[in-house]
């Protein structure tokens, strides 16, 4: 049974619509998340290579568990644009029972039109 503890969300900004969509249904596909919401472009600042930069990113919010991180984390970091991703997990610390038991099924390794 899944427990909040083992639930997470985890938070991946792109530089574009195009390449969040293609993030989030290569991970969903590869069945690493249950989920995945691809936010309205937010406008980021930030320090980068002695400067301070700014550009419209576009956030993703994964659902997934812990079990599932290290192999969400390695497919980002194979797959995003970026050469240093922003790739940050946070537990989640309640959630309704239903929707956690789902989003543990659902985020199982398993890649869709597998026969495993």
């Amino acid at each position: 049974m899944n427990t909040p503890s083992q639930s997470l969300v985890v938070w991946c900004n792109c530089p574009d619509q195009t390449s969040a969509q293609t993030l989030a249904q290569g991970i969903i596909t590869a069945r690493l998340a249950a989920c995945v919401n691809q936010m309205c472009a937010v406008q980021s600042v930030y320090h980068w290579e002695g400067g301070i930069e700014s550009a419209q990113e576009v956030p993703l919010m994964i659902k997934t568990t812990l079990a599932m991180y290290p192999q969400l984390e390695k497919w980002l970091l194979e797959h995003h644009p970026y050469d240093v991703p922003e790739i940050i997990a946070l537990p989640i610390v309640a959630g309704a029972p239903d929707y956690l038991a789902w989003l543990a099924q659902e985020s199982n390794g398993v890649e869709q039109g597998s026969t495993q």
